[in-house]
C-alpha cells in the first residue's frame, strides 16, 4: 500500500523541490511554491488542481478525490492514497502539481522517469 513516503521520495525527486513542515505537517515547494502536502493523517495528500478540472476530477472517481470544506475556496484537491492504483499513478499526479507550481524553464526540464518507467 502507498504511504506518505511514497509521496515525499516522489516530490523530492523532481528538481528544485524541498520539504517545508507548515501546519504541523510536511510540504513541498519547487522554487517556494507549494505543491504537495500531506495532512495529518497521513492516509491522503493534497495536490494543486484547478477547480474546472477538480470538479470533475471529484465527480468520475469521488472514491480518490475530495475537498475538505475547508479547502473548497483553493484550487487544490485531496487523494486518497489507498485508491491510487499504484506508484506510476502516484507519480504522475505529483509530477502534474509540480508543473503548476515550478516555473516555465524549470517546468520543460526532463524529468525523472516515474517508478515503472526506468
Amino acid at each position: 500500500m502507498l504511504d506518505a513516503d511514497d509521496v515525499r521520495r516522489i516530490a523530492l525527486s523532481l528538481p528544485g523541490t524541498s520539504e517545508k513542515e507548515r501546519w504541523n505537517h510536511p510540504t513541498f515547494d519547487v522554487n517556494g511554491r507549494m505543491f504537495v502536502t500531506v495532512p495529518d493523517d497521513q492516509l491522503s495528500f493534497a495536490v494543486r488542481c484547478p477547480r474546472q478540472e477538480r470538479v470533475e476530477l471529484i465527480a468520475a472517481e469521488p472514491e480518490k478525490f475530495w475537498v475538505p470544506q475547508h479547502e473548497a475556496a483553493s484550487a487544490w484537491v485531496r487523494v486518497r492514497l489507498a485508491a491510487l492504483e499504484g506508484l506510476d499513478e502516484l507519480y504522475d499526479i505529483v509530477v502534474d502539481s509540480w508543473k503548476q507550481a515550478a516555473p516555465p524553464d524549470l517546468a520543460e526540464q526532463p524529468l525523472p522517469p516515474g517508478p515503472g518507467k526506468s
